[in-house]
Formats: C-alpha cells, sequence, structure tokens
C-alpha cells in the first residue's frame, strides 16, 4: 500500500503543476487560445480541453468506476480518434468557459483522489493504477500538455522538482511503451541515472545493470512524454536496448504516439 504522505505530496504537486500550466493560459486574448501547438491539428485550446477531459475522467474512474470501464471500453474500441474527439469538444467552447471548466476539473481530481484509500486501484486506459500512481499520471500529463502550449507561445519554463514525478512513470512504463508497440519488453531493469533541475541526483534501477541511460531529467522528461525527438536530446544510452528504448520511449497510456520530428520543437 502507497505511504499515505506520498499521495499528499504528488496531489500537492499535482495542484502546483496546473496552477503554472492556468498560468500561461489565464490571461491570452481569445484568439489566441487558436494558436497552434507542435500536436498537428490542436490548438492551446486543445491541450486544455485535453486536460479538461482527461480530468473528468480520472474523477469519473474513482467515483464510478463501472461506468468509466464501459465508456473506456467503447473508446478503446477507436483508439486512434477518441482522444482526438474529447479535446475536438471541449475545444468548441468559449475560452473563459473551458478554462472555468478545467479549473473546476482540477479541483475536483484533488479532493476525490485525497479522499480514496491509499490502497485503491483505479480502472484506466491502460493497466489499472494506485491512487498515487493515478495523480502522478495526471501531473504528467499537466506537464506535457503545458509544454506544448508553452512551445506555441514561445515561452521557456522553468524546470521544476516535480520532474521527479514525470521521470519515475517514464522508468515504470518501459514495458508498456515496448507492448504497445508489439514488441518484447527486454529482461532485467535499466539503471536510470538522472540530474534534477537543483543538481540532485535521481536513480532508478540496480547499480549493477548492463543497460544505462544518464542524462538531465528535463531532456529524459521530454523524451519519455514524446515532446523532443531523441536526435535533439544529449542523453547517454549503453547498451542497444537501453538505445532502443529511448527511440520507442513513452510515459502515457494509449496507443504509441508519433513523437515529435527532429529539429521541430525549439528548446
Amino acid at each position: 500500500m502507497a505511504d499515505p504522505r506520498e499521495v499528499r505530496e504528488v496531489l500537492e504537486d499535482l495542484r502546483a503543476e496546473g496552477e503554472e500550466v492556468d498560468g500561461l493560459v489565464a490571461g491570452l486574448p481569445e484568439g489566441e487560445w487558436r494558436r497552434a501547438t507542435p500536436a498537428v491539428g490542436w490548438s492551446i485550446a486543445h491541450q486544455v480541453a485535453h486536460l479538461l477531459w482527461t480530468d473528468e475522467r480520472a474523477v469519473q474512474s474513482a467515483v464510478d468506476p463501472e461506468g468509466f470501464r464501459r465508456e473506456a471500453e467503447a473508446a478503446l474500441a477507436a483508439p486512434e480518434t477518441f482522444v482526438d474527439e474529447g479535446a475536438e469538444r471541449g475545444a468548441r467552447l468559449a475560452p473563459g468557459e473551458l478554462l472555468a471548466r478545467w479549473r473546476a476539473s482540477r479541483a475536483e481530481l484533488v479532493e476525490v483522489l485525497g479522499a480514496q484509500s491509499p490502497g485503491a486501484k483505479l480502472p484506466w486506459y491502460g493497466p489499472p493504477m494506485s491512487v498515487a500512481s493515478m495523480a502522478t499520471g495526471r501531473l504528467m500529463e499537466t506537464w506535457a500538455h503545458g509544454q506544448d502550449v508553452a512551445d506555441a507561445l514561445g515561452v521557456r519554463r522553468v524546470p521544476t522538482a516535480r520532474l521527479r514525478h514525470v521521470a519515475r512513470i517514464g522508468v515504470r512504463a518501459r514495458d508498456y511503451a515496448y507492448a504497445v508497440r508489439g514488441l518484447t519488453p527486454p529482461e532485467g531493469e535499466f539503471r536510470v541515472e538522472l540530474v534534477g533541475p537543483g543538481g540532485e541526483e535521481w536513480v532508478f534501477g540496480p547499480e549493477d545493470a548492463r543497460q544505462r541511460v544518464s542524462g538531465t531529467a528535463w531532456e529524459f522528461c521530454l523524451l519519455v512524454t514524446q515532446r523532443v525527438h531523441r536526435d535533439d536530446v544529449s542523453l547517454v544510452a549503453v547498451g542497444a536496448e537501453a538505445e532502443r528504448w529511448l527511440g520507442v520511449a513513452q510515459s502515457f497510456a494509449g496507443p504509441a504516439g508519433a513523437g515529435r520530428a527532429p529539429g521541430e520543437v525549439r528548446r
């Protein structure tokens, strides 16, 4: 069972991440919400609408798991379209209404997850998730889609220690990234050694692992959320499987993403 303190910590970080992204869009003129982001076909409004949609789905997963399972089963029958459809519906809202609904969904999600038993398992579009993992997943998506908004606006965000949550879920999702592409995951854990924004070391996996990845947490998080191409980061891979992983890494549930083309995103 997860430590209740861990759940509280990630929920507070989730709240803070949402507030940071909120700050990117709160003062935008209405026309700017239609500005294109690096995700093909998605405007800033689509990015916020996606966060609204996934927050609402996460709340449903916690309060109505059977209803969520039915909806997820129907959605996964059309895996290439259901995410875009959810974003498109929200993007049609007036920006003020969209932002107000997202703010309400963020607050409700933190409240609902905070009321769950730390040992609860919540259904999702991939494997079931613990409360801490669900909150971490929502933080990861908020950070990643916030990065799309920042890239669209030409804003350079300052990395924070909240990236450790994104890095952790990126490491833990290694086998899922292989499986969602029909590939056989490699045996054994990898060693991942990252340098956080404040110079702190975040280490995952056994010290004697032969397959190893090292570099900055900032670049690793951009890569596992597919916000940058492998060629555009200086992450070091030792071992053929470690390099292969960096080419397919995916921290989010659902179909394999197309990722970014080399040199596509300003950094």
